[in-house]
């Protein structure tokens, strides 16, 4: 699919689709009002009817109207115009991708980006409605048979969308959104296709595989694979303990990106690959357990930010680590009141197998510590299942020892609608994490148990300007629309852009 960014009237595209918006109280946008002016009041008279009241996220297409060239013109309900901000321009340009995915259009141009949001210039609106829209028009397919995917590639597909612009002054802002847009939603289309494939698909092995391809596709990217063999000799005794219950050998994956100015610290990102987490010997319950597939979305996030920043060829210098493992029960499997030693020395009493994430991210985190002088460290995971009781499924869970990087994470959340909030550090937690017989255990109980996970990562960043996103919540949807999301790739993409243009 192409994405373009034009200016012109509405009236005069020809296009399969034109998309315009319409406001509660028969309200209708600036593009909607000229369209009802070019074809003799034809919006007016179907809200007058009461075909369209205008409520966030309501359609309505009109087959072939007289007066303007398009074939179609699909009507987007945006809300109460007061009210409407980036959420609602969110849903409705979603809304609208949900339609132009259904009708068959080629072609279509939406002058949804035309509409005013409180605080936001249009560089803003064209690169949220591209990612957004993407989101919608997204496809998992690589599982199909041959007669399925046969059957996808005879529908008809949009090939062409086009976001309007008020005035010609706006447009190269607006391509260079545009340009930043598509890159951001390819990046989160591979995070969302490596989460989505099966754990007998995608294991550690795979995505050891798929951290070269990246460096074949991208020059810029170098990468490298440490074996098992290599852990053991740097005294990774945490993440191999992981390992042990699984056929599949565990792999770190590191990915350097040096486009940056010489000699200047890069940025780590470390996500958590466990590619299948059936809990281990604490062996979680039967049901959803499929979904334990998604436990690797940490570091498919980290491969999409990867894929991003190399496309825009930013000049920053990032360097992604992905730790890799299954966590199955096995003869050889970690036993609830084991005891293993970690890269930093620091002993680990684990009182349950199933809070491995922690396990395998502090010996990638000690790594970072030895061998990079970073400016920053990042690391994301679906790590505990209290951060989605705490937040749900609308925002990641933030934990920072430095308060300039919470805050400029949490402004790229919040100016890529991939939001995070912030929860405390405080020492205080530290307590639920003493061990009788261990430095400490992997565990602190049933209270606070995201926050205890952050201390715990902790323990091993202390030396380092960190952050921690658990990202349990926001990483996949359950129910009807299961499947990966690709966060919180949009997140660390603005953030990295951000740090670009800070030279």
């Amino acid at each position: 699919m192409e994405f373009f960014v034009k200016s012109g009237n509405p009236e005069k595209q020809r296009v399969g689709c034109v998309i315009v918006g319409v406001f509660e109280r028969r309200s209708p946008s600036t593009a909607a009002q000229s369209v009802d002016d070019h074809t003799d009041g034809l919006v007016s008279s179907v809200m007058r009817r009461g075909d369209m009241d205008g409520r966030l996220g309501q359609t309505l297409l009109l087959q072939r109207p007289n007066g303007i060239f398009a074939d179609r013109v699909l009507l987007v309900g945006c809300g109460r115009e007061r009210q409407f901000d980036d959420a609602a321009f969110l849903y409705a340009n979603a809304a609208a991708a949900r339609v132009l995915d259904e009708i068959g259009a080629i072609e279509a141009i939406t002058y949804l980006t035309e509409l005013r949001v409180k605080g936001r210039e249009t560089p803003w609106k064209v690169k949220q409605a591209l990612v957004s829209s993407r989101d919608i028009f997204y496809r998992f397919e690589d599982c199909l048979g041959k007669g399925a995917k046969n059957h996808q590639k005879n529908k008809k597909a949009l090939q062409r969308l086009t976001f309007a612009v008020s005035s010609r002054i706006e447009l190269p802002d607006a391509e260079q959104a545009l340009l930043e847009a598509v890159a951001i939603a390819d990046g989160v289309d591979l995070a969302k296709t490596l989460g989505n494939l099966p754990g007998n698909i995608c294991t550690p092995s795979y995505l050891a595989e798929q951290a070269q391809k990246l460096a074949k596709t991208h020059s810029k990217i170098k990468t490298r694979v440490l074996e098992e063999a290599d852990m053991e000799k740097l005294g990774m005794g945490a993440l191999l303990s992981v390992s042990r219950g699984s056929r599949q050998p565990a792999k770190l994956m590191i990915m350097e990106y040096m486009a940056g100015a010489k000699g200047s610290k890069p940025i780590v990102l470390v996500g958590k690959g466990l590619t299948f987490d059936a809990g281990g010997i604490s062996l979680k319950p039967a049901p959803a357990m499929d979904e334990m597939k998604y436990d690797m979305c940490g570091g498919a996030a980290v491969f999409g930010a990867m894929q991003t920043i190399a496309s825009l060829g930013l000049p920053v210098n990032v360097v992604g680590v992905v730790p890799s493992s299954e966590n199955l029960p096995d003869g050889d499997a970690n036993k609830p009141g084991d005891i293993v030693t970690s890269m930093a020395g620091i002993t680990i009493e684990i009182l349950n197998t199933d809070a491995e994430g922690r396990l395998i991210l502090c010996d990638a985190l000690t790594y970072v510590e030895q061998n990079y002088d970073a400016e920053a460290v990042i690391d994301m995971a679906t790590l505990t299942g209290a951060c989605v009781i705490a937040l749900g499924n609308h925002a990641t869970g933030l934990f920072s020892n430095n308060d300039k990087l919470a805050r400029e994470l949490l402004a790229a959340g919040d100016n890529s609608f991939d939001r995070a909030w912030q929860l405390p550090l405080w020492p205080e937690y530290d307590q639920q994490l003493k061990s009788p017989f261990a430095d400490v255990a992997n565990v602190g109980g049933r209270e606070a148990g995201a926050i205890t996970a952050a201390s715990f990562l902790h323990r091993f960043t202390k030396k380092l300007r960190w952050a921690h996103l658990d990202i349990a919540g926001t990483a996949w949807k359950s129910g009807k629309d299961k499947g990966a999301t690709g966060r919180p790739v949009a997140l660390l993409s603005e953030y990295l852009i951000g740090k670009s243009r800070q030279g």
